[in-house]
C-alpha cells in the first residue's frame, strides 16, 4: 500500500474518513465507485473522508473496510480474520469463489436485516442465510447472472431443506429469508431472459413472504413483481400488483415504499400508454424521495437493499419516457449522468436514452450509445440488456442505415445468450 504509513497515522487518530480516502485512492477507486458499492451518493463519501476524528457509524465503517479490503481495525472496528484474494476465471472454480466473495460482500448488507430481537439459534440461522443472499444480490453488480444463478439456487435450496427440520417460530423466519433468496432468483431469471422463470420465482417469493407474515416483505416483494411485468410491458397488471403492495402495507407504509411504489406506479401508466397518470406518478415519487430523511448517509431499511433517490426516479422518468416516445422527458438535462448504478443498470438505461434520441431523430448518436449498452450486455451475457438493444434496432426502419447501425446490426447478428 503506497500511504500504508499515512493510513495507519490516520487510523491511530481516529481520523477514519482519511483512512477511507487514502485506501480508496491507492485502489484507483473514485468515490462514486466507492459510494455505489456502500449505497451512499458521492457527496456523502466526500463528507465521509472530510468528517476527522468524530462519529462513525459502525456499519459504514463495516461496509468500507469489506469493500476495500483492510483489517476492520484500521476504521475503529475489531479485527477480523483476513480474506484471500482469489482470481481464477476456470468455471470449476468459480463457486468457491463467489462464496468467498460473499464474505467481502456480507459487511455492506448488515445494516439492512431487521431489527428484530434475537431470538437464539432460530433467529441467527435465518439471519445468516438472510446475510448471504444480500451478499450474493451485490455480487450482481459484477457477475454475470449466469454464474450466480446456481449458486443462488443451491443457497435457496439449503433454506428450503432447513426450513422442512425446523420448529414453527424457525419456519416463519426462514421463510422471509426464502422470500428473499426466490426474488433474487427471480432477478437473475429476468437478466437472463427467462421471463417464465422469473415470473414463476417472484411468485414463489411473495408466498413466501405471506408464509412468514410480515407486510413490508410482502409488499416489497409484490412490487418487484410489478416492476417486472411493467418491463415486460404488461402496465395493466403492473398496475393491479402496485396496488396489491400499497394494499398489504394497509396505510402503514414508510417513506422509502410510498417512494418507490409509485415509480414502480409510473412504469405502470407508461406500459399502458398513459403519460399524464405516469407523470403525476412520478412527480409524487420524487416529492416522497425528497422527503427521505438521512437517505444519502444511512443504508435503507430491510429488505431494501440499495438506496431511493431522487437520482432513481429521474432515471424512472427517461424510462417512461422511452417508452412513451416522449424525447423531452428522455434528453432532459444530462440524462446520462443518471446512469450512475453498475455496469448492468446504466447499460439499459443507455438504451432507454438511444430510444429517446431515435425518437427525435437523431441516429447516430442513438446507436453509438446502444452499441456502449451492447458490450455491456455482451460482457455480462445479459440477456434482458440484448433483448432491449434489440427492440431499439427494431425501432428504426432505414433503407440506407448509416454506418454506426450497420456495425450495430455486425455486432448484434448470431447473438444468442
Amino acid at each position: 500500500m503506497r500511504h500504508e504509513a499515512e493510513v495507519r497515522a490516520a487510523s491511530r487518530g481516529g481520523d477514519y474518513g482519511r483512512v477511507i480516502e487514502l485506501v480508496r485512492k491507492d485502489r484507483r477507486m473514485t468515490q462514486t465507485q466507492l459510494g455505489q458499492a456502500l449505497g451512499l451518493s458521492q457527496p456523502a463519501v466526500s463528507r465521509l473522508e472530510k468528517r476527522g476524528a468524530g462519529n462513525y457509524q459502525t456499519s459504514v465503517l463495516a461496509a468500507a473496510a469489506a469493500h476495500l479490503d483492510i483489517t476492520p481495525d484500521l476504521v475503529g472496528l475489531s479485527s477480523g480474520r483476513p480474506r484471500p484474494q482469489a482470481r481464477d476465471d476456470d468455471d470449476m472454480h468459480r463457486r468457491a469463489l463467489l462464496g468467498g466473495a460473499v464474505a467481502a460482500a456480507a459487511a455492506p448488507a448488515l445494516a439492512a436485516l431487521p431489527t428484530t430481537p434475537a431470538d437464539g439459534a432460530a433467529d441467527g440461522q435465518a439471519a445468516a442465510l438472510r446475510l448471504s443472499t444480500a451478499a450474493y444480490r451485490r455480487l450482481d453488480a459484477s457477475t454475470p447472472s449466469q454464474d450466480l444463478e446456481d449458486v443462488v439456487q443451491a443457497h435457496l435450496r439449503l433454506i428450503q431443506t432447513t426450513a422442512r427440520s425446523a420448529g414453527k417460530e424457525q419456519r416463519v423466519r426462514l421463510a422471509a429469508a426464502g422470500s428473499e433468496a426466490a426474488s433474487l432468483a427471480g432477478w437473475l431469471a429476468w437478466d437472463m431472459g427467462n421471463h417464465g422463470s422469473a415470473r414463476a420465482r417472484y411468485g414463489a417469493a411473495v408466498n413466501a413472504a405471506r408464509s412468514a407474515g410480515d407486510p413490508l416483505l410482502t409488499a416489497y416483494q409484490v412490487g418487484s413483481l410489478a416492476q417486472f411485468e411493467a418491463h415486460a410491458g404488461n402496465g395493466v397488471e403492473a398496475l393491479n400488483l402496485a396496488g396489491r403492495a400499497r394494499h398489504a402495507l394497509s396505510g402503514r407504509a414508510p417513506a422509502v415504499a410510498d417512494a418507490w411504489l409509485s415509480s414502480i406506479e409510473a412504469l405502470g401508466h407508461a406500459a399502458a400508454g398513459d403519460r399524464r397518470s405516469a407523470d403525476k406518478a412520478l412527480v409524487h415519487s420524487r416529492t416522497a424521495a425528497e422527503a427521505l430523511p438521512g437517505q444519502e448517509e444511512t443504508l435503507p431499511p430491510w429488505p431494501w437493499v440499495f438506496s431511493f433517490t431522487v437520482e432513481k426516479v429521474a432515471a424512472h422518468r427517461v424510462t417512461c419516457g422511452a417508452w412513451l416516445g416522449l424525447p423531452g422527458w428522455v434528453l432532459g438535462g444530462d440524462a446520462e449522468a443518471l446512469a450512475t448504478g453498475h455496469a448492468k443498470q446504466r447499460a439499459l438505461l443507455l438504451l432507454d436514452i438511444a430510444a429517446g434520441r431515435l425518437a427525435a431523430g437523431r441516429v447516430e448518436g442513438a446507436f453509438a450509445l446502444a452499441t456502449r449498452a451492447l458490450e455491456v450486455g455482451l460482457q455480462y451475457r445479459s440477456g434482458r440488456i440484448v433483448e432491449r438493444a434489440r427492440a431499439v434496432r427494431r425501432s428504426l426502419a432505414l433503407s440506407s442505415p448509416p454506418r454506426v447501425v450497420r456495425d450495430f446490426d455486425e455486432r448484434l447478428h448470431g447473438v444468442y445468450l
